[in-house]
């Protein structure tokens, strides 16, 4: 797809932001469902490369890595005065203490595993099969429940800096973030394969955006 970088498109930038936004909704709709039936494929997800899993933030990006593709884009992509400058400093912040809480989360989910109840299961303690169950039902439920919260952390943070960029930039900026991610399954399929012959692309969906 084209995109040109004249202003009097504008139109057409809204229509591309606007589509690549809704996939993304999309995908965590198709997440979230499939969480449901197997949540820890999510956190070790098998068609990543070991080099994408190690960057994994609760199975996915880290929205603060948005601020710091934003700011690499600043010359091209910056904002437009002091009031845009303060917003995204206050959004990068606020999206800090968003991703504690979901540490946090995980913490205390963690921390469950190691009760006492749990360690009396873990021992063949009484209550059978069926209480093993029960308490990996609850384990699995969090986990669940902390993986849409980080979700939501991202699109949060998505939709905060899209809102304060100008559609052109939002343009580049949806673009650089894309080239972000392709660029680490790249380097994770280049390791695995121990090659020096370069990615060459295989199995890699590449959606490409020329702004010209």
């Amino acid at each position: 797809m084209t995109v040109p970088r004249d202003q009097s498109h504008e139109k057409q930038h809204k229509h591309l932001v606007s589509k690549v936004t809704h996939l993304y909704k999309e995908y965590y709709k198709v997440k979230w469902a499939g969480a449901r039936q197997d949540v820890l494929g999510f956190y070790s997800p098998t068609w990543m490369t070991p080099l994408e899993r190690a960057l994994l933030w609760f199975t996915d990006w880290k929205p603060s890595m948005l601020y710091r593709v934003l700011h690499s884009l600043k010359s091209t992509a910056g904002t437009d005065g002091d009031d845009d400058g303060k917003k995204l400093k206050e959004m990068r912040w606020r999206t800090g203490v968003e991703e504690g809480r979901v540490e946090r989360e995980m913490e205390r989910q963690q921390v469950a595993m190691a009760d006492r109840r749990m360690v009396e299961l873990a021992r063949g303690g009484p209550g059978g099969g069926g209480c093993v169950e029960g308490a990996l039902d609850q384990v699995l439920v969090g986990l669940e429940r902390v993986m849409k919260s980080a979700d939501c952390v991202r699109l949060k943070a998505l939709k905060g800096v899209l809102e304060v960029l100008s559609p052109l930039q939002c343009v580049d900026f949806m673009a650089a973030l894309l080239m972000v991610q392709l660029r680490v399954r790249c380097w994770g399929k280049m390791d695995s394969v121990r090659s020096s012959s370069g990615c060459d692309g295989e199995g890699v969906g590449v959606a490409r955006v020329d702004v010209i």
